[in-house]
């Protein structure tokens, strides 16, 4: 019996991850960040044991009031989505998809602790309990900061009050788990709510992001490589960009300009070479390094300071760069 409760509360969740690695075509997570992002969900479920049993010896919550059921989500949910924003200011995650796939493992190493903890202190037999707990608490656990983590993205995507979408991910997640806690029906509807809603939902969303990634893909690789070759030919005057940078040429040094062509140059061909490398990752080949990156790196980050934050929020409208542009950068590493 304890096998098959260990099945039905446990594997499920890993099952569901394992579904979402598979469903990402262009293979955007990294096997290590998910190895962090279990590891953080482990970890987060432990702070929140001690957090949670403080509370409740202390006095602020207890078994029979509404506290009882909002300080959990307010706390485990603050906990999970720490790993995210950590992924995020660091340019480790760039679109919706690999926000989801990252932020679901946080949820499964959650809910991998928190199923065997009950799996050791209830010594029921019943087995609705723990496909209740497999199916339905686990999978919710993945599933809000999963959401979090998508609605983080989508606001950076659209260029967005980053604060706002950071605390509107996490009052959505701590919404959905405080419903689920509360029981409003019966813990068997909950669960089917659960393993209805949550994945649709990201599933839906993982498609229509995936298109879009695609389309995102086509059309600025093909900007690029133009703008690239105008550079490189000398014409860059002649385009759009190139008649921008002129209007602005008097506001700045000769040698900042010069810098400023410089590190467009740089970035796009970085660019083209990151993107190049999501279409060899889609296609199943391998990417292709670039011997002497770390120059390349250290070089951007000398024009940047040379440029100055002026200079660069004067060529912001050239390359519009964002958290996406960042990120894919590392996919060169």
């Amino acid at each position: 019996m304890i096998t098959v409760k260990i099945l039905v509360s446990i594997v499920p969740v890993l099952l569901f991850l394992a579904f979402l690695i598979i469903l990402d075509s262009f293979k955007l997570i990294r096997k290590n960040v998910i190895l962090v992002c279990l590891g953080w969900g482990i970890i987060s479920a432990i702070l929140a044991y001690y957090l949670n049993t403080s509370l409740i010896n202390g006095k602020i919550i207890g078994d029979n009031n509404l506290a009882f059921k909002v300080f959990p989500p307010l706390v485990e949910e603050s906990l999970k989505i720490i790993m995210v924003l950590i992924l995020v200011r660091f340019n480790k995650i760039g679109f919706l998809i690999d926000g989801a796939i990252y932020g679901f493992a946080v949820g499964a190493g959650f809910s991998l602790v928190e199923n065997l903890y009950y799996l050791y202190e209830i010594k029921s037999d019943n087995i609705a309990l723990w496909i209740v707990r497999g199916f339905g608490t686990a999978i919710m656990h993945g599933g809000t900061i999963a959401v979090a983590s998508m609605t983080i993205m989508q606001a950076i995507g659209r260029q967005k009050n980053s604060l706002f979408s950071v605390f509107f991910g996490w009052l959505m997640a701590v919404t959905i788990h405080f419903i689920f806690n509360r029981f409003y029906f019966s813990p068997v509807i909950s669960t089917i709510i659960i393993i209805i809603t949550l994945p649709t939902l990201i599933v839906y969303i993982f498609n229509s992001n995936e298109n879009s990634l695609r389309n995102w893909l086509d059309i600025e690789f093909d900007a690029e490589v133009k703008m690239l070759q105008m550079i490189k030919k000398g014409k860059f005057a002649s385009t759009r960009p190139g008649e921008y940078l002129l209007t602005i040429t008097s506001r700045f040094s000769p040698l900042v300009v010069f810098d400023m062509l410089t590190y467009i140059s740089l970035f796009l061909e970085l660019s083209i070479k990151a993107k190049r490398n999501l279409l060899l990752k889609e296609s199943g080949f391998e990417v292709i390094k670039i011997p002497g990156l770390d120059n390349y790196f250290k070089e951007m980050k000398s024009l940047r300071k040379s440029i100055g934050k002026t200079g660069l929020m004067a060529i912001h409208p050239i390359l519009r760069m964002s958290k996406k542009d960042l990120w894919k950068l590392t996919f060169l590493e």
